[in-house]
């Protein structure tokens, strides 16, 4: 696959959002490819964890985000939903799972009741090692700080603020990935 091919059909022009993505997305695959290299024990698929991890935010720029260049209509918490959309009707559900569960840890039916989100009600854990790979490398880059990398300390504290699930998968993929 690929996803460069991808990246130019949704973003077509070379502007400030594309940018954003792009160097945001590489921060996240350099990292997650950075752990497939020093746990070859973990079997990762690397060529399908550096396409994911390019492609895991790819429906932002369906989302109101002004922020970080995104001028759409969506809330931005459904920008994994937009994605996992898009990467399926190019004919890559495995990618598109990666988009749908990448959001804070992961979001549980809990999370999407109790909180409100404007999300269909169903699980949207990451469960393969790939899919908690990219998500666990996700949380140390945000696309305001495109130059820096959180510490795990950041991270955690970041995901705190929706609650202490996240927070705990975290850690676990902290022992894991760390």
């Amino acid at each position: 696959m690929d996803y460069r091919h991808i990246i130019d059909k949704y973003y077509p022009e070379d502007n400030a959002l594309k940018q954003i993505l792009l160097k945001h997305s590489r921060a996240v695959a350099d990292k997650a490819l950075h752990i497939c290299e020093t746990h070859p024990e973990l079997a990762l698929d690397r060529q399908f964890v550096e396409e994911a991890a390019m492609l895991h935010d790819i429906g932002i720029f369906r989302c109101d985000a002004p922020g970080i260049e995104c001028h759409g209509s969506e809330p931005y918490i459904c920008h994994g939903r937009i994605g996992a959309e898009l990467l399926r009707s190019e004919g890559f559900p495995r990618h598109a799972r990666v988009c749908e569960r990448h959001t804070g840890a992961g979001l549980s039916v809990h999370d999407i009741t109790t909180q409100h989100l404007p999300l269909p009600v169903q699980s949207f854990l990451p469960e393969t090692l790939e899919e908690q790979l990219i998500c666990y490398a996700d949380k140390f880059f945000s696309k305001t700080r495109l130059d820096q990398e959180k510490t795990a300390e950041q991270a955690e504290k970041s995901l705190s603020k929706f609650g202490q699930e996240g927070v705990q998968r975290f850690r676990k993929w902290h022992q894991m990935f760390g």
